[in-house]
């Protein structure tokens, strides 16, 4: 075994609980590291419910544009663990990764810490080992006890909220805003894109009580797509690489973050970045093994939508669609498997329910069956769902970030390019 991999497992074994919202782990861990999260490079601080992935690899991309070097911290990884960590645009190594790891098992000794509270701390490790000019953060969950709200951003940026992880975050859409809003600190600009008025309330009522300057879309900043391109503050821009309608609001919270921390990138950086961003799931298109798989003329597409909020924004890009596409869905045992099919469904000619192996607390197919009121058939698997297909079609595999992981896996696309 590997170093990295023994590592992994150590990590694995040694801290048990999965999540538990709290601050004070870390911190004291961060003390025993020498206090890593003060050394970082310029950090943009990302929260959200949907959309967060995209700000950040639109964020990044137009910084690598402009010349610099930038470091990404995003969750979660969809085949390889190392798409966690990205240091001046690469992924970390495995040498890289193990490094930091040891150092935060030897620092923590026996005491508890999360799986995510660890590898935090070997983000912010790395990060500043390795000189950088920039690093993007993503939030993991929620965002007030979340284990990366104990960086001091220069600017912080919240993505469309829904009502996705209640358990944790609160049954309500304010209340889950309430814990978005929580990265916002003092004097530290915040951009927003359009919130629903609950979710805006909150927003707002956080920033005036830390005095920091508020950016909104369309009173303080704006975006719109046309043909071809998009309009940012009267800029004239290409569309975004990224596929789909919200990935214009998204491309617009990322120019905003950037020149709310001081960035003033011209035309040429803009669209230079915009058009090189990359995210994997996010409407993505394989060629590889599972497309070829189909029959010739069809189109396979893969998307991580997996709640309410991701389920509206795929069904625009589904409507703007020309021609009929067969949806494969298979989700979490925790989300909204109902309301998601409610959304997507009057947009499919077909749908295939699917329960991959290996995937990550999957959804009985029965259960999405049942939630469909039987429009779903049982795949019951990705392979046996594109057997079902014998004619040409767009083919949308969605519902689960852990299924989409398989997908890559089995479709041999890779997840870390870039």
């Amino acid at each position: 075994m590997s170093r990295f991999d023994a590592a992994l497992t150590r990590l694995h074994t040694l801290y048990p609980k999965l999540i538990d919202l709290r601050l004070e782990r870390l911190e004291r861990l961060l003390g025993e590291l020498g206090h890593p999260e003060r050394k970082l490079p310029p950090v943009l601080h990302v929260a959200g419910t949907n959309g967060k992935g995209s700000v950040c690899a639109f964020a990044a991309a137009i910084a690598e544009a402009a010349g610099l070097k930038v470091h990404v911290y995003s969750s979660p990884h969809l085949v390889r663990f190392n798409e966690r960590f990205r240091l001046h645009g690469e992924l970390a190594t495995d040498d890289q990764i193990a490094e930091a790891l040891d150092a935060v098992e030897a620092a923590n000794g026996p005491a508890q810490i999360t799986v995510f509270e660890a590898i935090t701390a070997a983000a912010f490790y790395m990060f500043a080992k390795y000189p950088a000019d920039l690093a993007i953060i993503e939030v993991g969950l929620g965002g007030r006890l979340d284990a990366t709200n104990v960086v001091s951003p220069k600017a912080c940026a919240i993505t469309s909220v829904s009502l996705d992880h209640q358990d944790f975050l609160g049954a309500t859409l304010a209340a889950i805003a309430a814990e978005k809003a929580g990265i916002i600190k003092d004097n530290v600009p915040v951009v927003t894109g359009f919130q629903p008025p609950e979710v805006m309330a909150v927003i707002e009522a956080e920033a005036a009580a830390h005095h920091a300057p508020l950016w909104r879309r369309g009173q303080d900043w704006t975006v719109q797509g046309y043909g071809y391109g998009i309009v940012y503050d009267k800029m004239a821009l290409p569309r975004p690489a990224l596929l789909g309608p919200h990935q214009v609001e998204n491309a617009g919270i990322a120019i905003s973050l950037l020149r709310a921390a001081g960035y003033k990138f011209n035309d040429r950086i803009l669209a230079k970045g915009l058009t090189s961003a990359q995210w994997p799931a996010r409407m993505q298109r394989l060629h590889g093994a599972l497309a070829k798989a189909l029959p010739e003329g069809a189109q396979l597409w893969l998307d991580g939508a997996h709640n309410p909020g991701g389920a509206l924004a795929l069904a625009e890009q589904l409507q703007a669609f020309s021609g009929p596409t067969t949806l494969i869905v298979g989700m979490k045992q925790s989300k909204d498997v109902g309301e998601v099919l409610r959304i997507l469904a009057p947009h499919a000619a077909e749908i295939y329910a699917v329960a991959e192996p290996g995937q990550h607390l999957a959804l009985p197919v029965e259960a999405i069956i049942e939630a469909s009121n039987g429009k779903a058939k049982p795949g019951p698997d990705i392979a046996g769902a594109l057997k079902q297909i014998t004619a040409p079609t767009r083919v949308l595999i969605c519902g689960s970030l852990y299924l989409a992981g398989e997908v890559l896996k089995l479709d041999g696309a890779g997840a870390g390019a870039g």
